[in-house]
């Protein structure tokens, strides 16, 4: 079993209500039409630090203990983790100590500090953050807060799926497809647990990058699978090798399956929003435009489709590449 249930996610919303933004859904008469399915999308660009990871990082922190947030937490992220729980420490009135690789887009190495969280860089080629982060826990005594693979953190992220479900049915759709993105499956296996719930029917596909597509291998072996890429994606913040050993069980039962797109169609997928859409998204939270856009997942004609955008904490000059078809 999972250890993370519904009533978890449920119990997460109340834990952020007033503090996390209840993003809106939104809808595009263009996409639809091209689609040729309703598309709501779900822009956790608006959510605080501008990606969905601020809710989970809330939720596991607003749990610690009187002793455990005076000793404080450390964490390990290449951003958008980096970034939620570093705000979260900092409403908290937690310490926080972020361990980011030095090739981190500037622009979430620059948010996490102002946020207020202290930040070690490490070379993600020589060294292991999660033997650097374990090292600074012991010696501190703080509190390791994992990007996916906790209940917590599951659970908070799970809230994006509650507040989808929804406020779609309030706007008169009943879903029929959900796609988000995934890396290690935090964001993904809670949406699944909130939207099984609420909509069982609603088939969840996952979408990853091509050359990280371990969800997908996992899923059709039916165990984890742990790669070994040979290349860096576009998708910075989507560069799990495998699935969480929490997570897994629970996109076992949940999704309909995973997808990969390459990074030539993310960046399409980037272009897209900015142009049709008026979105700025990063290149991890298009990967779910991207499957729509290249047809590999397809909707049923006429049906309603739930579209989750992650994150919009792109590098300016990468966006700007992206936008004039560098990429």
């Amino acid at each position: 079993m999972s250890g993370v249930s519904f009533a978890d996610v449920e119990a997460a919303a109340a834990r952020l209500a007033g503090h996390a933004v209840v993003t809106p859904l939104i809808e595009s008469p263009a996409l639809s039409e091209r689609i040729g399915a309703r598309v709501l999308i779900k822009p956790e660009t608006l959510q605080r630090v501008g990606a969905f990871k601020f809710r989970g990082a809330y939720n596991r922190l607003a749990q610690l203990s009187a002793d455990e947030r005076t000793r404080g937490v450390v964490a390990f992220s290449s951003g958008n983790h980096a970034q939620g729980v570093a705000l979260a420490a900092r409403l908290l009135g937690v310490p926080a100590i972020i361990v980011m690789p030095s090739d981190a887009p500037a622009i979430k190495v620059a948010a996490t500090k102002a946020y207020g969280a202290q930040v070690r860089l490490y070379d993600r080629l020589r060294e292991s953050r999660e033997e650097i982060a374990n090292a600074i826990a012991k010696e501190n005594g703080s509190v390791v807060v994992p990007s996916f693979d906790d209940p917590a953190i599951i659970a908070g992220q799970g809230t994006v799926g509650l507040e989808l479900v929804r406020q779609a049915q309030a706007a008169g759709g009943a879903l029929d497809v959900v796609l988000t993105p995934i890396s290690g499956g935090g964001l993904i296996a809670g949406i699944s647990l909130a939207v099984k719930a609420l909509s069982p029917a609603t088939a969840i596909w996952g979408v990853e990058p091509a050359a990280y597509d371990d969800t997908r291998r996992s899923l059709e072996a039916g165990e984890r699978v742990t790669l070994k890429p040979e290349a860096r994606s576009l998708c910075d913040a989507l560069e799990s090798p495998a699935p969480g050993a929490l997570t897994f069980p629970i996109m076992q039962r949940n999704l309909s399956g995973a997808v990969g797109v390459t990074d030539a169609e993310v960046a399409e997928a980037m272009r897209y929003a900015f142009t049709t859409l008026k979105l700025v998204v990063e290149p991890g939270g298009c990967v779910g435009l991207a499957a729509l856009l290249t047809a590999k997942v397809k909707p049923p004609a006429g049906g309603t489709v739930g579209l989750v955008v992650s994150g919009g904490n792109v590098d300016p000059d990468l966006f700007a590449k992206a936008i004039r078809g560098e990429i």
